[in-house]
């Protein structure tokens, strides 16, 4: 497994991968007509826009295996003043589950605050029906704090549950 930046080269795999993997994970919290539509072009739109030009707390991480993009998690350094920096994005490739993709994922994104956003911690939301990312967020020490409702790209409302890591120590280091 190799780890990287992403650069706005990678805008076109990234938005794939997002779309994929919100249609197989977030049917029954997205509405289905969205899901069915052009999910993909949508999230090609939000990541070329989050790439034009990146912003200075933006921090995108990606997982190849063999050249081909396998994960990536998105994150924004102090966020907020309370939760600090939000995770706000961690996908990874069906294949990819369960073979410590996503922990490294999280490990680099850990490194990237203790180094640039040490004085708060890290946070992200979760579906609250995702009880796979539920249980690995868990098992990466976050803690659930609470829940909430949003309305999701697409309409409708969705329950989410923060999980949140108060020191950046409870997150595992990289190793490599």
């Amino acid at each position: 497994m190799h780890y990287r930046e992403a650069t706005p080269d990678d805008v076109a795999a990234i938005a794939l991968l997002h779309a994929e993997s919100w249609k197989l994970h977030y049917r029954g919290a997205y509405r289905d007509d969205f899901l069915d539509g052009d999910v993909e072009q949508d999230r090609r739109t939000v990541w070329q826009e989050r790439f034009a030009p990146l912003p200075e707390n933006q921090f995108v991480v990606l997982a190849e295996d063999a050249g081909c993009l396998v994960g990536f998690a998105c994150a924004y350094g102090r966020e907020d003043e309370k939760w600090g920096t939000l995770l706000d994005n961690l996908h990874v490739v069906p294949d990819g589950h369960g073979r410590g993709t996503g922990a490294g994922l999280m490990t680099r994104v850990g490194a990237w605050c203790r180094a640039n956003y040490s004085d708060c911690g890290l946070y992200l939301w979760v579906l609250e029906q995702n009880d796979k990312a539920r249980v690995f967020y868990a098992r990466m020490g976050g803690r659930d704090c609470g829940g909430a409702q949003f309305v999701p790209p697409g309409g409708g409302q969705i329950d989410s549950r923060r999980y949140a890591w108060a020191s950046l120590d409870d997150i595992p280091p990289v190793r490599d």
